[in-house]
C-alpha cells in the first residue's frame, strides 16, 4: 500500500495511506491531537507515581515521545504496532523540531532503533518495550493503567475496534484503569460497555467534535 509523509493543519508531520484516504494521526494536527486525547485527557489523570501505558499503534512513536517529554512520573511503556514504520519513514518526521525538543533527538532515534521484543531502560525514569503483535493476541491480564488506543480508523480496520478487542484492553488493565481514543463512533462506545467499561464522551481535538474515554471500575 502506498505511503506518504504529509504535512497536516498544525505544522507536524504524518503518514498517509491515500489508498484509504487516512493518516496515522489527525490531518488536522498531529500533535494537537496526540496532547489533547492521549495526555491531557489520559495521561494527566493518573496520579500515581509510577504508571504503565499500553500503546495500540505505536506507529510512528509521536505518544511515546509526546508521554515521555511531558511525564514527571516512572514511566513503564509498552507499544504494539504489527507493522513497524521504516527507517526512510521515521527520518522525515518533524516532531523532535516541532516540539522544540531538539536535545531529545537522541531519545527519538532511539525509540525507534531499539530492537523490538524487549524491555529497555530509556532514561531511570522512562523504559520502553516494543511488540511486534496482532492486537487480537494480547493477553496481558491486569498490567496497565492507561492504554492509548490508536489504531486505525473502524471505517478502515473494523476488527479492531470489536467487543473481542476491548474486552483484551479490559482485561489488560489495572482497577480504575482507562482507555482513551479519538473515535467517538457508536458502534465503538457500545462495545466498550457491552465489555464492562464506564464510557465517557469528551469534546474532541480539533477537527472532531467528541472522543471517548473507558474506565473499568470494577464494584
Amino acid at each position: 500500500m502506498k505511503r506518504e509523509i504529509i504535512i497536516t493543519s498544525d505544522g507536524s508531520t504524518t503518514i498517509h495511506l491515500p489508498d484509504w484516504n487516512e493518516q496515522y494521526h489527525s490531518k488536522h494536527g498531529a500533535i494537537q491531537e496526540a496532547y489533547h486525547v492521549f495526555i491531557k485527557n489520559g495521561l494527566e489523570l493518573q496520579q500515581k507515581e509510577a504508571i504503565s501505558i499500553l500503546e495500540i499503534g505505536f506507529g510512528t512513536g509521536l505518544n511515546c515521545f509526546i508521554t515521555f517529554l511531558e511525564s514527571d512520573k516512572k514511566v513503564n511503556y509498552v507499544g504494539i504496532e504489527a507493522y513497524p514504520v521504516i527507517a526512510e519513514e521515521v527520518i522525515k518526521l518533524n516532531y523532535v523540531s516541532e516540539l522544540k525538543a531538539e536535545k531529545k533527538q537522541v531519545v527519538f532515534d532511539k525509540m525507534h532503533t531499539l530492537s523490538w521484543e524487549e524491555e529497555h531502560k530509556i532514561t531511570k525514569n522512562f523504559n520502553l518495550t516494543k511488540r511486534q503483535q496482532f492486537f487480537k493476541d494480547i493477553d496481558d491480564k491486569e498490567q496497565f493503567d492507561l492504554v492509548y488506543f490508536d489504531a486505525f480508523g473502524a471505517e478502515h480496520q473494523p476488527d479492531l475496534w470489536t467487543e473481542d478487542i476491548f474486552k483484551r484492553m479490559f482485561e489488560a488493565l489495572n482497577e480504575n484503569g482507562i482507555l482513551v481514543t479519538y473515535s467517538a463512533k457508536g458502534s465503538v462506545r457500545r462495545a466498550m460497555q457491552a465489555v464492562g467499561f464506564i464510557v465517557e464522551r469528551l469534546p474532541g481535538p480539533p477537527g472532531k467534535r467528541e472522543m471517548l474515554r473507558a474506565t473499568k471500575n470494577i464494584m
